[in-house]
């Protein structure tokens, strides 16, 4: 892997006055990712980390090879975000106050992103309608737009809501609900996709399609306990309901993927707890491994070969059966939660790519702690195939000096520049 020195690029005045031909022509901000209309452009916010650096490879290049271990200018700079918290606590602490939100908190810190092809939708649709049941005081009770009863804050602050009923409780219930998972529904698929494939094939940053999900969508909508009991008491209704989001998934991609060159395919679950996952091995294999292999395998029938799994907690005993299904990247890795980085390329060599793995407890504790944190991950950033970034969203506990401090030692030792 080639480490190039770091270099600053400032605007001049010359490049401004650059002519509209030339405008035309130059590639996106690495740090300003714009899919399918679904993000507004943003104007130039310079900050001492939002400057664009440049590379011998644009981000989707760099992206691609590091995950198909050939050779970069340097490692992939991204990080998963920041909870909303920090826009309240870091600018007490030096930060810009216009940084209030995680996109510009990207163009701020300079990091790259992938972009997800806008306007699909493999869920519920139309959704629920929002409205406030009930004022408790300091609380709400809300139907969500998902269509669940619970309470919440009224302050806002980001904490788990108290659940007291779902949509779905019983099989009457999921007839009804199905009517919102119709995969005919026009309105799936934009009807006008000319443009942002146009968008698209300009791009310079890695494209990735949305494929929703088979438990964690379903748990949303049943609840933990409920769902759980369904995998166990009723499986042929739970393999049912996983069939139904399968072909719901397969029918929405397949109008797209003959059109754009993906670089990779996300799905989401959140199935794993500290102690483990939601739903034994054997179940999983049996309901979930086969549906996830049909789509996999239309994915890499159109190119699309890197896969990758969004869930938290211990993924441990579940990461061989993603594998199997043709889901080859794990992300974010929470370290509390029960995964490592390192076990899981021990265990199942470079046939597991790999995003986040740094520890965010590490940049709670200071600085100490989080070059030793780094200096374990070295070994397997040099292997490749694995992006280093905090593994979920950066808590409010973290102060501003040691997120920076923390950036500035991964840039360095991992041969990015600032």
């Amino acid at each position: 892997m080639s480490k190039p020195k770091a270099t600053r690029k400032t605007r001049s005045a010359k490049t401004a006055r650059k002519t509209k031909a030339a405008r035309r022509t130059r590639p996106a901000r690495a740090a300003a990712i714009r899919v399918a209309d679904a993000i507004p452009p943003m104007p130039d916010l310079q900050g001492p980390h939002g400057i664009r650096r440049k590379g011998k490879l644009n981000s989707r290049e760099r992206w691609n090879r590091w995950f198909h271990y050939q050779s970069v200018d340097f490692v992939p700079d991204m990080e998963f975000g920041w909870w909303n918290e920090c826009w309240d606590v870091w600018p007490k602490q030096g930060l810009p106050s216009w940084v209030d939100n995680n996109y510009k908190g990207d163009v701020f810190f300079g990091l790259e992103q992938t972009g997800h092809f806008g306007g699909l939708n493999v869920g519920a649709r139309p959704g629920f309608e929002a409205r406030v049941v009930e004022d408790r005081g300091d609380k709400r009770l809300i139907v969500d737009g998902g269509g669940v009863l619970c309470e919440i804050p009224k302050d806002g602050h980001s904490t788990i809501p108290h659940y007291l009923k779902f949509p779905i409780e019983t099989r009457e219930d999921w007839k009804e609900f199905r009517k919102r998972l119709d995969p005919g529904d026009p309105f799936r698929v934009p009807t006008d996709l000319e443009h942002p494939i146009q968008r698209c094939e300009r791009r310079d940053y890695a494209l990735g399609i949305g494929c929703g999900s088979l438990f964690g969508v379903i748990r949303n909508w049943m609840g933990f306990e409920n769902a759980c009991a369904a995998v166990a008491e009723d499986p042929a209704w739970m393999e049912e309901m996983m069939e139904h989001l399968t072909n719901l998934t397969l029918s929405v991609i397949s109008k797209v993927l003959p059109l754009i060159r993906f670089d990779c395919a996300s799905f989401w679950e959140d199935m794993a707890f500290r102690t483990g996952p939601m739903m034994s091995p054997a179940a999983f294999k049996k309901l979930m491994v086969p549906r996830y292999r049909r789509i996999t395998d239309l994915l890499r029938k159109h190119g699309v070969d890197v896969v990758y799994l969004d869930c938290d907690g211990n993924i441990t005993e579940l990461a061989g059966l993603w594998l199997e299904a043709g889901v080859n990247c794990m992300f974010p890795i929470e370290v509390q939660g029960g995964s490592d980085p390192v076990q899981l390329r021990k265990t199942y060599g470079k046939s597991m790519l790999l995003m986040g793995g740094v520890d965010k407890h590490k940049l709670i504790a200071g600085k100490k702690a989080i070059d030793e944190e780094l200096k374990r991950l070295a070994p397997l950033v040099e292997q490749g195939g694995f992006i280093p970034h905090v593994d979920h969203r950066c808590p409010p506990d973290v102060t501003y000096e040691n997120y920076l401090y923390y950036l500035h030692r991964k840039r360095k030792m991992f041969g990015i520049p600032e």
